[in-house]
């Protein structure tokens, strides 16, 4: 194995190991059809103005949708919401059938039921090695008081009962 495969294989176990909370990013493509994918590589970047960010593969076949489209919705999920992170994971074709779905005033498909939502317009692509960044400007966001949803050594569930100050 060479030294760079070995590194990269650290680099993913240790990833692997950093509990995150778990979204899954949408847009609409060229022909006004949904497309979104699960996404854990998410952060918020500034309160004035309000941005976010997240990275998407090079190789993802949802790729031009989400850099052409301009606008995006990163939905922060829910418990209840562990079926459609694995939807949106794989490599399924109709992933919205699997969702309550509606199509916001800013033209973005919005998941119904999760724990937050951030409608953001693109201002900036950054190119990053296998990666985009996507960085966006926040023009809209909903919240609903629940239960996130958290990704551990591939692995998705909640927040364990004895967890400090539930």
């Amino acid at each position: 194995m060479t030294k760079t495969m070995e590194k990269a294989n650290i680099f993913k176990k240790i990833m692997g190991q950093y509990p995150t909370g778990v979204t899954i990013v949408t847009t609409m493509d060229e022909n006004e059809n949904p497309v979104g994918l699960t996404v854990n590589s998410f952060a918020s970047v500034s309160i004035d103005p309000l941005m976010v960010l997240w990275c998407i593969d090079k190789r993802s076949s949802a790729l031009d949708a989400f850099l052409q489209g301009g606008k995006y919705a990163v939905h922060t999920l829910t418990t209840d919401q562990a079926e459609a992170c694995w939807a949106f994971a794989g490599k399924e074709k109709d992933r919205f059938s699997k969702v309550q779905w509606e199509t916001s005033s800013n033209g973005l498909p919005i998941i119904q039921d999760s724990l937050g939502v951030f409608e953001c317009k693109i201002i900036n692509k950054i190119d990053a090695g296998d990666h985009f960044i996507l960085l966006g400007e926040v023009i809209d966001l909903s919240f609903a008081e629940k239960a996130p949803l958290l990704y551990y050594n591939r692995n998705v569930g909640r927040i364990p009962e004895d967890w400090p100050n539930q």
